[in-house]
């Protein structure tokens, strides 16, 4: 059983995102977001070159802004598991 919770306490323990990590995360959304703006644009529009452009310029502005919330995110505690202090002992037998 204690294995078992030791495993888990592992896989919970998270590694801070890097920087360049939610970067690349912001541009492959993007361009998954950016095709579905692009299809949706064109067929309210019927104009390719109109999509284009509005896809075109979605993608920039929204890997901004998903950087900046990703960052934001990672530095908040919300629905996290705490980790006891490494200095105090467990008691785990």
């Amino acid at each position: 059983m204690l294995y078992l919770r030791d495993r888990l306490n592992y896989c919970l323990r998270r590694m801070p995102d890097k920087h360049y990590r939610s970067l690349v995360k912001a541009v492959s959304w993007r361009l998954t977001g950016s095709m579905d703006t692009l299809l949706i644009s064109f067929l309210i529009t019927g104009q390719l070159r109109w999509a284009l452009t509005i896809s075109g310029v979605e993608l920039f502005t929204k890997v901004g802004l998903y950087y900046v919330h990703e960052r934001v995110w990672e530095n908040l505690s919300f629905g996290r598991v705490k980790q006891p202090p490494k200095d105090r002992p467990t008691f785990d037998i």
